[in-house]
């Protein structure tokens, strides 16, 4: 064949190839109106055959059509027993964990997590030959072996028979092995598996059971010898800060205090990634009383890191400026009920610690042609818009309500929403009338009736006599 022949052939057959490719898509796209018609049951007493087929499909939509269906089925207690039956299909569908497309190994680990609703399912997946189907898929590659980890996560999140199921079939034990192991990449993977283990109440008494959490203690204080240990460290200080707000931010860190001081050490980094953590660990720490209440007893410690955080915020890199501006806002925030004598105090002190000039620092951001620091500035004055403080500072500070009511600024539909957050804010609290006055009171009754979007008529100029 000659080339110009052979090239036009090529052409042919890679138009003919995307023909039927479409063709099958707008397939998928009608039968999966169809079966959503019809009931589970029905499903798969009549259909095994074809969600067979569809799980060994070259096309991607339709492998994901055929588990989305089985997924259906596997919810439905009456419908599960049909295909808890068959093994080709539960073991195709494990299979499906191993695929290349990461689309069709999610949809594969939503189906087969279906199988914890019922001891039925958790029998048939872990005491059977289909345990052994799973370890065949997880030894194949580093990535599907994560896989089979995240399976074997939302499986134990749902009950602590469910939990117990994969602890006695040692998979939760390999994954806890992971977190020790030489690749350090592993380890950071692990240690999100085991930080989403932590999330239910029964994963969380299994792993303090387990030592585990003295174990990722003391991988935090080792981390200061480990010249590999920024790959890894930030998911052990993000699994200890989610632990805190779980539990109880002051057991936390006191019984983990290497926690904390590594927090701090992290804050005052100067490596980027540090930082970021720390950040939102701070932030996500002191968006509760408790929190707060421990940050502070960190005395000059936390008062060098709060000055830190203002640094960032007025000149730090744009996304670290961003994420200090929320630590604030959260470090700040106080609800209502909240709002006692020592803890107004203290929200105040902390204000006052950001800058000589806190309330024009902070403005000064919000003017910065940057949406997401000038919605961050004004989520910092929203927090404190309902404290008694934070009213007087605002109406003793020049033109600064004009800069509130002033619908000119910030013209993106975040800013205008962050504005109308903050007036919001002001306007629901009880001592506003008294602290700003009436006139502005109802200025902003008015802003807040208006809506965010607001935009004031401008009058028309006669133009009559003109040339």
């Amino acid at each position: 064949m000659s080339a110009p022949n052979n090239r036009a052939w090529k052409r042919t057959t890679l138009k003919r190839r995307k023909h039927h490719w479409e063709q099958v898509e707008l397939c998928v796209e009608i039968l999966e109106r169809i079966l959503l018609a019809l009931s589970p049951v029905s499903l798969a007493q009549n259909y095994r055959v074809e969600l067979q087929g569809g799980l060994t499909h070259p096309n991607e939509t339709v492998k994901i059509l055929a588990l989305t269906q089985i997924g259906r089925i596997l919810e439905h207690p009456d419908a599960a027993t049909e295909i808890l039956d068959n093994h080709d299909i539960l073991g195709s569908v494990i299979n499906c964990v191993g695929e290349e497309k990461m689309a069709v190994a999610k949809q594969a680990i939503r189906s087969l997590s279906k199988l914890s609703h019922s001891k039925s399912g958790l029998d048939k997946l872990f005491q059977s030959d289909l345990l052994k189907v799973v370890k065949d898929v997880m030894a194949t590659s580093d990535i599907v072996r994560y896989r089979i980890y995240e399976l074997v996560v939302e499986i134990s999140s749902v009950s602590p028979i469910s939990l117990g199921y994969c602890a006695n079939s040692r998979f939760i034990s390999q994954l806890i092995g992971e977190l020790t192991g030489d690749d350090v990449l592993i380890r950071a993977t692990a240690i999100e598996m085991v930080t989403a283990l932590a999330q239910s109440q029964h994963g969380r008494q299994y792993l303090t059971q387990q030592g585990i959490m003295d174990k990722i203690s003391n991988m935090i204080r080792g981390a200061e010898t480990d010249p590999l240990s920024s790959l890894y460290l930030p998911g052990l200080v993000k699994f200890f800060g989610n632990l805190a707000i779980m539990e109880s931010p002051q057991q936390v860190c006191e019984t983990y205090p290497a926690f904390q001081n590594k927090v701090f050490e992290m804050a005052l980094d100067r490596d980027p990634a540090m930082i970021g953590v720390a950040l939102d660990t701070l932030g996500l720490l002191g968006s509760t009383v408790e929190g707060k209440q421990v940050l502070q007893k960190a005395g000059e410690t936390f008062k060098a890191v709060l000055a830190r955080m203002s640094q960032l915020a007025s000149a730090g890199a744009t996304e670290l400026r961003v994420r200090s501006l929320d630590a604030i806002s959260q470090l700040l925030t106080l609800q209502p009920e909240e709002q006692t004598d020592d803890l107004l105090a203290l929200t105040e002190s902390w204000f006052h610690l950001l800058s000589n000039q806190p309330m024009d620092m902070i403005r000064n951001i919000s003017t910065q042609p940057f949406p997401e620091l000038h919605c961050g500035a004004l989520r910092i004055f929203t927090a404190i818009a309902t404290q008694l403080w934070g009213q007087k500072l605002m109406i003793s500070t020049p033109s600064f309500m004009e800069f509130i009511l002033d619908r000119s600024t910030g013209q993106a539909k975040d800013a205008k929403d962050a504005k109308f957050e903050l007036v919001g804010s002001l306007v629901s609290s009880s001592t506003a009338v008294e602290i700003l006055g009436s006139q502005y009171y109802i200025r902003l009754k008015t802003f807040l009736r208006e809506g965010p979007y607001h935009v004031s008529a401008v009058p028309s100029v006669s133009t009559d006599g003109a040339d």
